[in-house]
């Protein structure tokens, strides 16, 4: 009788301790920034074919000539990409140089993506199995990169590129032109 109140007692005392412990989890602030393991280091090594006649392909030499400059990763088949369309177009017409990697797509359809949402790329890779993707430690689609003139991310936006991250984005670009 006595060691079965004393195992109850030890139950009750889990269960509690269990149950501060979730309490206090789901107490703390939420923290929706994913922080990536590239940022602050040099682009992975890749050379990637054009993805469509329109424009040139992308190599990581591309981003050594001192001046920095965005990297976007996309797919024609990419709902979210679609969306994101304008926001690079104003990325551009702000001045920035806005590079794109398509990733797993045939090169008419990224012709007929770029007629349709625009086209604010200098130069466009095709990734046909995400072997750069993978390289970049991108998780998914769209994705676009800061890279500084020397070709090291300097930061990384997953997701969405929304009205509300030009400004943020034009940030990074200028803080990865000063190199702080």
């Amino acid at each position: 009788m006595r060691r079965l109140r004393i195992s109850l007692w030890i139950i009750v005392a889990l269960a509690a301790s269990l149950f501060a412990l979730f309490a206090y989890q789901l107490s703390q602030p939420k923290d929706d920034f994913v922080r990536s393991a590239m940022v602050g280091q040099p682009l992975p090594q890749f050379d990637l074919e054009p993805a469509f006649e329109g424009r040139p392909g992308l190599a990581t030499s591309d981003f050594t000539n001192g001046e920095p400059q965005l990297l976007n990763l996309f797919g024609s088949w990419c709902i979210p990409c679609r969306i994101e369309a304008p926001q690079l177009e104003a990325l551009e017409r702000a001045g920035a140089t806005v590079n794109a990697i398509a990733l797993r797509d045939h090169s008419e359809d990224v012709a007929r993506f770029l007629e349709v949402y625009g086209n604010p790329f200098a130069r466009i890779g095709s990734d046909d199995i995400s072997e750069t993707q993978f390289a970049l430690g991108a998780s998914g689609v769209p994705e676009t990169f800061v890279i500084d003139g020397s070709g090291r991310i300097t930061y990384q936006h997953i997701g969405i590129v929304t009205e509300q991250d030009v400004p943020l984005l034009l940030d990074e670009l200028r803080r990865a032109g000063s190199g702080s």
